[in-house]
């Protein structure tokens, strides 16, 4: 129950955000497919693993020809005990439909990423989330 709190908060703070923003692609939540990934590093105090970390990542989304909104996060410290700031990093995407979100997971650059990285996590949890319609 803690955990889809968290995402509930998570995505409403992404969709709001992405309001708040000039309306480019990247800045307007897609409410048909979300996908969260939660990240804990091996190492998650090694600045080194952490830039190796981001960069992968950042030069993944850049070119990801399906994720739409692309969120990267780092957990608060925690000040309610609702909270989980276990992980390391968070990532948001939106995509038009689970099609979309099914060729991300074999496009190039996110297996480029994959490769580049899975040696630097010890746990990977992944929730996908198909919207509801208004």
């Amino acid at each position: 129950m803690k955990t889809v709190k968290l995402i509930a908060l998570l995505l409403f703070m992404v969709s709001t955000f992405g309001r708040a923003q000039s309306h480019d692609t990247e800045s307007i939540f897609d409410h048909e497919f979300a996908h969260v990934v939660y990240f804990w590093l091996k190492n998650p105090d090694n600045e080194v693993d952490r830039a190796k970390f981001e960069t992968s990542l950042k030069k993944f989304l850049a070119n990801s020809e399906y994720a739409k909104t692309k969120f990267i996060g780092k957990p608060p410290r925690a000040i309610r005990g609702v909270v989980d700031d276990s992980f390391t990093y968070s990532l948001i995407l939106s995509f038009d439909s689970a099609k979309a979100q099914a060729a991300y997971q074999v496009e190039a650059p996110h297996l480029l990423f994959i490769e580049e990285c899975e040696d630097l996590w010890e746990k990977v949890i992944v929730y996908d989330s198909e919207g509801i319609k208004p």
